[in-house]
């Protein structure tokens, strides 16, 4: 069942409300972050940072547990690359060392990070970067930001889709669509350089490597096939860099330097030929040795990503890359080789993503002529008897779509069904990834095997999921939306969205103050004019 998005030309109806509302789009990343907006399809990305377009995605809590994004206030250990515990779990973060503290005492099974006296979620931390950044974009653009279309990784989960909605709802935004990143870069690339053809998105970030196949043919963007690893990106590569230098007691904060001087240097040699690091010589050919089994497994990602679409790298028209980590010399050997033809770099693989957000933002609240088809990237289903797991919905199905399956009991007598939703492409139910249980009760006590119970999978443009269960001789139903066990729950969303409104005139009374200060530098630059 393939679902329109929208129609070409005519804004949907689930967004007709806010045609006049400033949507912008958001590339949230692990490294930097990007804003931009998309007027009449032509895109400026806005600065956010020092009148810079790359705002780092770093936050420091101060003594009074004010954050401060992009900037170190002075305590050691900034957070960075928070994204990659997006959706998380203790257990899924167990086996890293991290450039950070947790509270390895709260009871919760969502991470929590130490900042002074406080501890914090990843999804409050990325919610503090949302709200500087749109705080930065209001001012820019002189008007409030309240809607957005924000990129994700085309290979998050569900889990991770979640986390990220929550952190844009507590950072007071309304999220117009979640977009593959891939996608976006797609999106950014087909229109303003006016390509049609298949295309290929390398998208190698801070934390996650994508590897995403476009058919981009008369204003139709129809994704075809998606892989990835969130377990590769360039904080892998500098930790390889460093790993001579890290041993079991090294601090966060000695961890940190040295992930932050491995970066520099990596970025370096993607220029120069030989660097310092950690007071050693570093050249490119040793570095480029350090990198070549990473850029293997993203390779091994795209022969994968293919074969799932049918092709062969010579049916591919062009491979755009996506992710500062692009820069490297050796990388951009390896993809030329890999698909006999040179990448295309043409677009600024650090903004490309934010671009074709912005472009989304602006489909989704004007209208538009173009079509935009994504696809899941991981398979949904159910757990049935034996751990087996059984798919509803599987991977590189085009969304939005619903599914329906029906069910038997498996005892005589049996009232009640537990409905446990996984993710994963396992055959078995404990191997995969567990999103939600339910239970449905009221089922007839029938011989095993006669009870009748429908259950739906809807998958949202987003990538986000419902569930229903029906007995049908009843019409007993119970719905859920999933989600996921390492997000917050409703009652931990309410208490921090309670907390964030108290706290709203103190946001209010500085947004004023910024305003004022903004008024005052315009002032002064026009005086000087007529001088």
């Amino acid at each position: 069942m393939l679902l329109q998005i929208h129609e070409p030309g005519q804004t949907p109806d689930p967004h007709s409300d806010v045609q006049n509302s400033l949507a912008i789009g958001i590339d949230l990343g692990t490294t930097h972050s990007v804003a931009a907006l998309s007027f009449n399809q032509r895109v400026r990305t806005l600065p956010l940072f020092n009148g810079k377009v790359l705002m780092p995605s770093t936050v420091t809590y101060n003594h009074d547990q004010i954050p401060v994004v992009g900037l170190n206030s002075g305590q050691d250990t900034p957070i960075k690359s928070i994204k990659r515990l997006m959706g998380k779990s203790l257990k899924d973060i167990a086996h890293l060392n991290l450039p950070f503290e947790l509270d390895r005492n709260h009871t919760s099974a969502v991470p929590r990070i130490k900042t002074g006296n406080q501890t914090r979620t990843p999804i409050e931390i990325s919610a503090d970067i949302l709200k500087a950044l749109t705080a930065h974009a209001s001012d820019y653009l002189d008007s409030p930001v309240t809607h957005a279309v924000i990129t994700v990784p085309a290979y998050f989960d569900e889990a991770a889709r979640s986390a990220t909605r929550d952190a844009a709802h507590l950072a007071g935004l309304t999220v117009l669509r979640l977009l593959s990143e891939p996608t976006a870069a797609a999106l950014a690339y087909g229109l303003d350089k006016n390509k049609e053809g298949i295309f290929a998105v390398y998208d190698l970030g801070g934390g996650t490597f994508d590897f995403s196949i476009l058919r981009l043919e008369d204003g139709l963007f129809q994704v075809l096939a998606t892989g990835g690893d969130t377990d590769l990106g360039g904080d892998d590569l500098d930790r390889a860099i460093s790993t001579s230098w890290v041993t079991k007691d090294t601090s966060p904060q000695e961890l940190r330097t040295l992930l932050d001087a491995a970066r520099a240097a990596r970025e370096t040699l993607s220029i120069e030929t030989i660097t310092s690091f950690h007071g050693t010589p570093l050249s490119r050919e040793k570095l480029e040795e350090t990198l070549h089994p990473f850029i293997l497994r993203t390779l091994s990602v795209c022969a994968r990503v293919l074969q799932d679409a049918k092709l062969s790298p010579q049916d591919i028209d062009g491979i755009v890359l996506v992710g500062g980590v692009t820069r490297t010399p050796a990388l951009r050997r390896s993809v030329e080789s890999f698909f006999g033809k040179a990448p295309l770099t043409d677009i600024d693989p650090d903004q490309v993503v934010a671009y074709g957000a912005a472009l989304q933002a602006e489909a989704l609240t004007k209208g538009s002529d173009t079509l935009l088809l994504d696809i899941t990237p991981l398979s949904l289903g159910l757990e049935t008897m034996g751990d087996i797991a059984e798919k509803l919905i599987y991977r590189n199905t085009p969304i939005p779509v619903s599914k329906k399956q029906e069910f038997t009991t498996f005892q005589d007598g049996q009232s009640a069904m537990v409905i446990h939703v996984v993710q994963g492409e396992f055959e078995s139910a404990s191997q995969c990834r567990s999103l939600a249980k339910f239970e449905l009760h009221g089922i007839p006590p029938l011989p095993a095997g006669f009870a009748r119970i429908e259950v739906t999978f809807a998958l949202d443009a987003d990538g986000l999921l419902s569930v229903s269960a029906v007995e049908k001789t009843t019409g007993i139903r119970q719905t859920i939306e999933v989600k996921p066990t390492s997000g917050l729950s409703d009652a931990e969303m309410r208490a921090l969205l309670e907390q964030s409104m108290k706290e709203a005139g103190l946001d209010l009374e500085d947004r004023l103050r910024r305003a004022q200060i903004i008024e005052v530098e315009r002032a002064l630059i026009q005086k000087s004019k007529y001088r």
